[in-house]
């Protein structure tokens, strides 16, 4: 038997990957697996003052903080996901004038963040006979790929075949349908499902397959989200599925044994399409909190599962 760990969206979390990292010997999981969003959401800007003292407007209030409580407001601002940078207000004006400048100084710490989290994933459990798979999802640059080929234990598995263990193989999609975010990997249905037929392609034996794919499958309970409106504002009453068609057609022609999505954070849960049994663990990262799955696997058949937060 195998057991995964499985976990998605963490979007810069600090103390959610961190998390993610420690639940892996807590509970007696063979593979990690951490399937894309990687990347925070925003630059939190703060600002240095001539007499030493700093500024920083974040979670909907401006604090003023002396050199010593530095450490603690950057650590704050990472716990929720954000990159904290150290500037004056001139540099701050340039960066606000510039918006190739920010564009590049936000990759540049979604990298940095990202390489210190495969630093800190090998000190911590290489050589203890743990796989950790990795992979973009939908909101993270492509610039980013770079980063994630640096490891030869962290393994960036985004549209590959690896083996999970002797008898199990997964195929990762870190791409999703279009979102009227217009973020970084998303593609037509008619593209994903392209994609998709690639990666099939590299599967000997479906029977045991596993379909590792950011976006969940249409109308499948796990791609509920709140319906927006025009302005996009998100409905607090009424939720539609957002998942992509592609992926659920996939699932419903080849039958994998296992899907495992993410992307909809709300949709915590699992379904049952035909013979395959799909997963979404959720994410509550702005809170630090971690939400995963674990699933025990043994050779073509989900022996158990069991949702966990932390």
């Amino acid at each position: 038997m195998t057991r995964i760990l499985f976990v998605t969206d963490v979007h810069g979390s600090e103390y959610v990957f961190r998390k993610f990292l420690n639940a892996i010997p807590i509970y007696k999981a063979d593979v990690g697996i951490l399937l894309g969003d990687l990347a925070g959401k925003l630059l939190v800007p703060i600002v240095k003052n001539p007499d030493n003292t700093y500024v920083s407007t974040f979670f909907g209030g401006t604090y003023k903080f002396k050199e010593k409580e530095l450490d603690d407001v950057k650590k704050r601002i990472s716990i929720a996901g954000y990159y904290p940078i150290i500037v004056t207000k001139e540099e701050l004006d340039e960066i606000e004038r510039n918006p190739e400048l920010k564009d590049r100084l936000f990759v540049e710490n979604i990298k940095a963040r990202l390489r210190s989290w495969i630093k800190l994933a090998e000190e911590r459990l290489k050589g203890k006979n743990v796989k950790i798979f990795i992979s973009a999802g939908n909101d993270d640059p492509l610039e980013i790929e770079e980063v994630l080929n640096e490891s030869d234990f962290v393994i960036n598995v985004g549209m590959k075949k690896v083996w999970v263990d002797e008898h199990h193989e997964m195929i990762t999609l870190p791409y999703s349908n279009p979102t009227p975010w217009n973020t970084p990997r998303e593609v037509p249905e008619e593209k994903l499902e392209e994609m998709i037929e690639d990666l099939v392609k590299k599967i000997e034996n479906m029977e045991n397959a596993i379909f590792n794919f950011h976006v969940p499958p249409y109308d499948s309970g796990l791609d509920l989200a709140p319906k927006l409106s025009k302005d996009l504002t998100p409905s607090v009453s009424e939720m539609i599925p957002v998942g992509s068609v592609a992926v659920r057609k996939a699932i419903e022609k080849y039958q994998p044994m296992m899907g495992l999505h993410g992307h909809i954070h709300e949709s915590k849960g699992f379904c049952n399409i035909g013979r395959t049994i799909c997963f979404n663990p959720g994410s509550e990262y702005g809170e630090g909190i971690l939400k995963g799955v674990l699933i025990d696997i043994e050779r073509g058949k989900v022996k158990g599962y069991s949702f966990v937060s932390g």
